[in-house]
């Protein structure tokens, strides 16, 4: 039975009349009683009596004509579900992020994702970079957003923001009372620091930056989380550099000041270079119109 016989045959039903059915699907009249005798045969009864002035169905066309306008009807959902997936509409979108993301510009991309994709299931995950990468791989979440560099072949990266390096402070010490600070003013400060094995890329630039202005930082305390960090330095145990938008963190005994020729750091989205999903594609769209338009 094909598709096209049930159209027919709806047609028919609606019009009752040859011709005009005919003329409503675009085929001649002979073609469509000929569709009409083919779906007969198939069901093995007829469907329709045949008069001079209008067709009338039969009692058994009657019952097929419920099941027919069903059948088309779902079809045209799943036909329109289908364009809508491959438009990345609908499905399940998996994100990862390192830890931090969530105080700055993670939250304002998927707010107005949800708003522009409301059918397509958000899975946030926190991990770290390693663990992105093993995700991805794994299929686990479709796209990833961490801190360069990405080794993998067979992944795909896009740098979507870039921040400054800020320096996070006791609210009680007398840096504070100094508008901008140059590195080299914390030289004879305690560090808190993420251990180097989480983030490689992160504390080599600290490191490197801070030689070439004369010292090598003393780091009393490590942890893996940016809330955490900041919490040592409330606490007083020393002094830490974030990336910029974790000044949006507001932390009591914390006071953050702007650093001078302070270097950047790249924040990459990541995805497999091949088979992606249309929902990464939009998503990718939705992070660079909310980045460029600046925070809300």
């Amino acid at each position: 039975m094909e598709l096209r016989h049930l159209r027919h045959f709806v047609a028919l039903a609606e019009e009752g009349h040859f011709g005009r059915a005919a003329e409503r699907v675009y085929v001649v009249q002979q073609a469509m009683s000929s569709s009409i005798r083919s779906l007969e045969e198939e069901v093995g009864v007829p469907l329709v009596r045949r008069t001079t002035r209008r067709v009338q169905l039969t009692p058994a066309g009657e019952a097929f004509l419920e099941v027919a306008r069903a059948t088309l009807s779902e079809l045209g959902r799943g036909v329109e579900r289908a364009r809508q997936a491959a438009r990345g509409e609908v499905g399940r979108l998996g994100i990862g992020f390192v830890s931090g993301l969530a105080f700055g510009g993670l939250p304002d991309i998927v707010r107005r994702y949800r708003e522009l994709y409301p059918h397509v299931a958000v899975d946030l995950q926190e991990l770290t970079a390693q663990e992105q990468e093993a995700a991805l791989r794994a299929g686990s979440i479709d796209v990833g957003l961490m801190l360069l560099p990405v080794r993998d072949p067979g992944l795909q990266t896009e740098a979507l923001w870039r921040q400054e390096l800020v320096v996070a402070l006791p609210s009680s010490h007398p840096l504070t009372r100094r508008r901008r600070l140059h590195i080299a003013d914390l030289k004879d400060e305690p560090f808190v620091f993420f251990p180097r094995a989480v983030r490689a890329t992160y504390f080599d630039q600290v490191m490197r930056w801070c030689a070439a202005s004369g010292f090598t930082p003393r780091i009393v305390q490590e942890a893996i989380e940016v809330p955490t960090l900041l919490s040592l330095v409330a606490a007083g145990l020393g002094v830490f550099l974030p990336i910029r938008f974790f000044e949006r963190v507001s932390l009591p005994g914390v006071s953050y000041r702007p650093l001078q020729d302070a270097p950047t750091v790249d924040i990459v989205a990541v995805w497999p270079r091949e088979g992606h999903s249309p929902v990464v594609t939009a998503f990718l769209e939705v992070a660079r119109e909310v980045l460029a338009a600046g925070p809300t």
